[in-house]
């Protein structure tokens, strides 16, 4: 048999799968990968059935069908104030992982073909998994720029510190996951600058876009006038609309970008399932799903954190996204990797270790929780978690 190279070496199974295998395996409560447990509204179900029945059943267009592309514009103005052409600028796509790898692999150059050194491509980690294996397989390089616990903020020096002559892109996520942190607009402000003087690309992850807390503000790049020019803005339905498993995103972009985007898009997935398209465009016309959002999860979010209060662990509260992380340093030291495959097996609570996150993975002996559950699950994972807190060491 032919041997395959290996194209990424240093990846294995995501820990997702792993963590949401070993949930299952052993009855935990699932409180590891980002999905809801919770079911989508009864009325955007009834528009999916409506939509097939109306035969809108077979390949939609490239780009997304235009009813969808024209009601994601809509709402782009109406939350960001910010126009985009639903025919030129917009692309609903197979989720927003697909949507990441398309805009890096559009922008990132491996060099070789010119003699060239490969692009370098500036990541902030805690990263979410897919973006690295992205700009590896585009040839790129990835950069680190490492944040540290509790509030993840950025050094903006050490970022400009790490820019060279090969820098091309600058992957960004706010909300961000993992750590729960939200951009600020001198965040924004410091990319913008950096951005414009070395003529720089960006990739900004805004899936969490909906979900900030204790009321902050989602800045979007889209509002910057630099960084729009040179920004691909990554939405996701999914989280929004409690629908991960539909897998239905979208990316805007200036029309020289979105050429680019939509060159590599229509070879990884063409088009998206048309009945569903058809149901998000008419769920759109009312903004209260997502108006409501942030509130809705930062009850949940209080649930959570109220049933781990009298616990041993540490934390601050969230920020954003539907994650919450809890430092463990004053139980154990025990590695993050191994504590939460013990507590998944001991009290059936699963979690991810942080530092999976970092390319070296470093370990600050913190786990995440994912809130986006019922208020029963919240309730009786903190319960275990306290009890398992108090009794350790």
């Amino acid at each position: 048999m032919p041997i395959i190279p290996d194209k990424l070496p240093n990846v294995g199974t995501t820990i997702f799968t792993v963590m949401s295998k070993l949930a299952a395996d052993v009855g935990a409560l699932n409180l590891a990968q980002g999905f809801p447990s919770f079911g989508a509204d009864p009325a955007l179900l009834d528009l999916v059935n409506q939509a097939m029945r109306a035969n809108h059943n077979q390949y939609a267009p490239m780009a997304g069908v235009p009813v969808l592309r024209k009601a994601i514009a809509r709402k782009m103005v109406d939350c960001y104030g910010v126009s985009y052409d639903p025919d030129t600028d917009i692309t609903v796509t197979s989720g927003a992982t697909e949507a990441l790898f398309a805009a890096i692999t559009a922008v990132v150059q491996s060099g070789t073909s010119q003699g060239q050194e490969p692009d370098e491509v500036i990541v902030f980690e805690p990263a979410y998994d897919s973006y690295v294996p992205a700009i590896e397989l585009a040839g790129g390089r990835p950069v680190y720029v490492s944040l540290s616990p509790p509030d993840y903020a950025i050094d903006w020096a050490d970022v400009a510190a790490k820019i060279t002559d090969r820098t091309r892109l600058v992957v960004m996520n706010t909300p961000h996951n993992p750590s729960g942190h939200v951009w600020t607009a001198s965040d924004v402000n410091e990319l913008a600058r950096l951005a414009e003087a070395h003529n720089l690309f960006v990739v900004a992850d805004e899936v969490y876009e909906h979900i900030t807390f204790d009321g902050r503000t989602h800045h979007s790049l889209m509002q910057h006038p630099v960084l729009r020019e040179r920004t691909f803005v990554i939405g996701s339905f999914g989280k929004t609309f409690h629908i991960t498993g539909w897998k239905i995103g979208y990316c805007l972009a200036p029309k020289p970008l979105t050429d680019a985007f939509r060159k590599i898009h229509q070879f990884l997935t063409f088009s998206v399932s048309t009945p569903m398209q058809y149901a998000l465009a008419g769920y759109l016309r009312d903004s209260e799903p997502y108006a409501s959002l942030s509130s809705f999860y930062e009850r949940k979010r209080d649930v959570f954190l109220e049933a781990i209060a009298g616990s041993r662990f540490v934390f601050t509260p969230s920020e954003g996204t539907f994650f919450q992380n809890v430092s463990y340093v004053p139980i154990t030291r025990e590695p993050d990797a191994q504590l939460a495959i013990r507590l998944t097996h001991e009290i059936g609570v699963a979690s991810i270790p942080v530092s999976v996150f970092y390319h070296q993975k470093t370990d600050h002996h913190i786990l995440r929780f994912c809130f986006a559950k019922d208020d029963n699950i919240l309730l009786e994972a903190g319960a275990r978690l306290t009890k398992w807190s108090k009794a350790e060491g």
